[in-house]
């Protein structure tokens, strides 16, 4: 079992900018030398609550500051670049990190910034997002002279090409073919998870959907692994959680649950964002429940996963049993909030690297 952090980030839009972005790079490089395995990033351009608006340059950021935890993207939203950035910025950061790029990769986003782009219709999005990767991968495993025609674009490099001085070229990845792709779930039996199955890839299951629909992922995955003769193997799927580790078990559990805290901040913000946005219905476990039964106090009580370190393993391990078996925990991250709140987030990240991954990866053996 391996470990990640996956940060959206969720951050108060209240706070300085300049400050929170300085604390979520404070938390990757927290993560490395904790000896977290991965470190994953969204991309929102038009929102304060979560301004990490281009992955790759936050992850380049990192790249002198960390030495060996992956870095991943979560994810990029495809229709909203030209596939040759795409491609381009992936690659130069897989060279850069020396092959420690992890390429998350979505036709979703932020209703905002579907607004922003003019990309408001889904079936568009996936449209393009589909055509965006293929174009992606082609230019990365062929040379040039490039003709690559889509419906949404068209890539042409043939009349000024020089060999000699190497110009005309996309670069490749360091990692050959490319770095390992991952797509992002969160609705049930989601197409998405199929989709990467049958292409090779890896699975993200979000962290803010009931574990009922986390185990539609892990069988539509296998699913679509049988459809094409492949193996699924817990390596290629990871669940997201938000996780509280504390010294004392009841004190953890009623911390989570806290008004005031950042864990209650993180869910106000999504629930309200999800039901202005119409897609609310994903956090539901009982599509019966009405929408004012939807509250944080809700999804701190069924997305969290919280205790002292045995009770957080003990309950790692019943997820895994109840939703399959997946290869990798990604714990979510929560805003600091305050000088209060920081050093019990990052002495949970150290609970939960040096005292609970031991015994989760003791209860697997």
């Amino acid at each position: 079992m391996k470990l990640g952090m996956f940060m959206m980030p969720v951050n108060d839009h209240r706070r300085e900018t300049h400050t929170v972005l300085k604390e979520d790079v404070e938390l990757a490089v927290h993560c490395d030398r904790l000896g977290f395995d991965e470190f994953w990033v969204g991309e929102h351009y038009t929102t304060l609550s979560e301004p990490v608006t281009c992955p790759f340059i936050f992850l380049a950021n990192l790249i002198a500051r960390t030495d060996k935890v992956k870095l991943g993207t979560a994810v990029v939203n495809l229709p909203q670049r030209h596939p040759v950035q795409t491609a381009a910025h992936a690659a130069m950061l897989d060279h850069l990190s020396d092959g420690r790029l992890l390429l998350g990769v979505s036709p979703g986003g932020l209703v905002s910034d579907f607004e922003m782009f003019g990309v408001t219709d889904q079936q568009v999005r996936r449209e393009m997002a589909s055509e965006a990767i293929d174009m992606v991968l082609k230019l990365w495993t062929t040379t040039p002279p490039y003709e690559i025609y889509g419906k949404y674009w068209t890539i042409k490099l043939d009349e000024h090409l020089y060999p000699d001085l190497g110009v005309g070229e996309v670069i490749k990845p360091y990692q050959r073919p490319h770095p390992p792709l991952v797509a992002s779930a969160m609705s049930p039996h989601s197409g998405s998870v199929r989709a990467a199955a049958l292409k090779g890839w890896g699975v993200i299951s979000a962290n803010f959907v009931p574990a009922e629909t986390v185990k539609t992922h892990w069988d539509g995955f296998v699913a679509g692994c049988e459809e094409v003769g492949r193996t699924p193997a817990p390596a290629d799927w990871r669940v997201a959680r938000s996780i509280f580790v504390g010294r004392d078990d009841a004190e953890a559990k009623a911390y989570v649950r806290d008004p005031g805290g950042p864990f209650a901040h993180y869910f106000g913000y999504l629930v309200t964002l999800v039901k202005r946005a119409e897609f609310h219905a994903i956090m539901k476990r009982d599509p019966a429940m009405s929408d004012d039964e939807l509250t944080p106090d809700y999804a701190c009580s069924n997305f969290v996963i919280a205790g002292d370190a045995a009770s957080v393993a003990a309950q790692i391990l019943a997820l895994r049993e109840e939703v399959g078996p997946f290869g990798t925990i990604l714990a979510t991250a929560a805003d600091f909030i305050d000088e209060t709140h920081k050093p019990k987030l990052l002495e949970s990240m150290a609970l939960l690297a040096q005292e609970v991954m031991p015994k989760v990866r003791a209860g697997l053996a």
